[in-house]
């Protein structure tokens, strides 16, 4: 085997495990999640998993990096494809799919960021980067408002997403959780610029 077809595969199975870290460190949160079973999930051992990534700390960065990413890369496309609509369509997605999925598959915002508040400095200041990235995407897209009532907007839309999924999938009626989603939906929404084309 050629170097770069090592370089690849090693590459590829590094994603892999990552992907499996990723959806562990969701479904458990930081400290639910131990190494051992985190690597008997990914299928390595805790070896390897410490080879890759030198401790469960340097793990959850990368896994909050992938996750970050995903949402950044989530809102550009429906940014992309809807438009100016692209926020009724995207708080559908997230109210809808992103609350009722199981947690391992959630997006990273909702299901990682809570743990980032009881974990060390460097990892807020990572996380602050992240999210600051997400927030200059998402402020993108909310362009028919002035630079100002766009931050503000972002930070809400944001708080009100991660927050509204949280509250929705710690209760136990699921009427109730229906009813949380649509007030968070339909606040969401009306976060959109004023003008903006509504989807037919």
């Amino acid at each position: 085997m050629t170097n770069t077809k090592q370089a690849l595969k090693k590459a590829e199975t590094r994603r892999r495990i990552l992907m499996s870290i990723s959806r562990g460190f969701r479904r458990k949160g930081f400290a639910g999640a131990g190494v051992d079973g985190l690597a008997k999930d990914a299928g390595v051992t805790s070896g390897a998993f410490y080879a890759h990534f030198g401790s469960k700390s340097g793990a959850f960065r990368e896994a909050l990096d992938v996750g970050m990413t995903q949402l950044q890369e989530t809102i550009a496309a429906y940014q992309q494809r809807h438009g100016e609509a692209w926020l009724e369509h995207f708080a559908a997605l997230y109210m809808g799919t992103l609350r009722t999925c199981d947690l391992a598959e959630g997006c990273a915002l909702q299901t990682l960021a809570p743990d980032v508040g009881r974990l060390d400095h460097e990892m807020k200041v990572g996380f602050s980067a992240l999210l600051g990235q997400t927030a200059k995407t998402t402020a993108d897209g909310l362009a028919g408002d002035e630079q100002q009532t766009s931050d503000e907007k972002t930070w809400v839309l944001l708080a009100l997403l991660s927050g509204g999924v949280t509250l929705a999938r710690a209760v136990d009626d699921p009427k109730l959780a229906q009813t949380i989603a649509d007030a968070v939906e339909k606040a969401v929404v009306a976060l959109q610029p004023k003008g903006s084309t509504q989807p037919s």
